[in-house]
């Protein structure tokens, strides 16, 4: 039986690919973007006291992949600033949710089901970032796989990267906070998915470049939104990173065993018969050592 009128898989994920991110898909990558610029310490107060600093925050959070992809490419990092109708959108959400009267629009948009829907859009916008950068780097390097899966991946975390340089701009310096020691979920799936772009580009991952898109964004919306409503930062990626890692890159505690064992009795230590004696050791050693302290100070 025919079924007329009804897309065929291969022409669902070629109509959502060619389905245009501006300006529906972009309004809701602005709302969130710029929402959790809001929830940021001090964001509130410095829209108050410096208007343009919160305006220029703003506009990293919102335009932060593109700046840092065309640095990489050796492209103007303004040259994105010169797209007037983006700007000016990312401006007037800007604008509402940090100036609306009685906080109108940041209630509205940041009411839970409505929030997903935005949440949803912005991981549209996402994976259409990654499959354009790396089909740009491409361009510009046709063999250079690490420069493909570089700029695909700044694309579709440019903001997360940049953290550090837009906190200098809130007056906050955490370097401690680095992207790259601590990876969220975002950061972690698009250089998953710059990989998988790049292979694909290069011919070497057996898909269409419409069907990865479409399969990677329904990936993406499905884990975002899950952990946005359950307000959890548990990565999807955890069991097999925990799995992985210890293999090829050793045990994060291999370091630290002595410390870990000695909290947990000592049960592998090289000396059993030691860890009884210790602490009344050290203890005495220790008053030992304060009354010669004293004993200095009263000479």
């Amino acid at each position: 039986m025919e079924l007329s009128g009804l897309l065929q898989p291969g022409e669902l994920a070629a109509a959502f690919a060619r389905l245009p991110v501006f300006p529906l898909f972009d309004l809701g990558y602005f709302i969130v973007s710029v929402l959790y610029l809001k929830y940021e310490s001090g964001a509130v107060e410095m829209s108050r006291r410096s208007p343009f600093a919160s305006w220029l925050c703003a506009m990293l959070y919102c335009f932060g992949s593109y700046i840092l992809a065309d640095l990489l490419l050796g492209d103007s990092p303004i040259d994105y600033f010169s797209n007037n109708s983006s700007v000016l959108l990312a401006t007037a959400v800007w604008y509402l949710i940090f100036y609306c009267p009685m906080n109108l629009f940041y209630k509205c948009v940041s009411f839970l089901p409505v929030k997903l829907i935005f949440v949803a859009m912005k991981e549209v916008v996402r994976v259409r970032k990654i499959a354009v950068g790396v089909h740009h780097a491409h361009h510009h390097y046709h063999d250079g796989w690490f420069i493909m899966v570089a700029t695909g991946w700044v694309k579709g975390s440019g903001v997360a990267l940049m953290s550090n340089f837009e906190q200098l701009l809130r007056g906050v310096w955490k370097p401690e906070t680095n992207e790259i020691l601590h990876m969220s979920f975002p950061t972690k799936a698009s250089l998953y998915g710059a990989i998988f772009f790049t292979l694909q580009q290069t011919h070497w991952l057996p898909i269409s470049k419409d069907n990865l898109i479409f399969f990677f964004t329904m990936f993406m919306i499905v884990c975002k939104v899950f952990m946005t409503a359950t307000h959890s930062h548990a990565s999807p990626f955890a069991p097999v990173e925990d799995f992985i890692c210890p293999v090829l890159f050793g045990s994060v505690s291999g370091g630290h065993d002595n410390h870990h064992h000695d909290h947990r009795g000592g049960s592998h230590d090289a000396s059993p018969a030691l860890p009884p004696q210790p602490p009344a050791k050290s203890k005495e050693e220790l008053n030992e050592g304060t009354r010669k302290r004293k004993a200095k100070k009263a000479e």
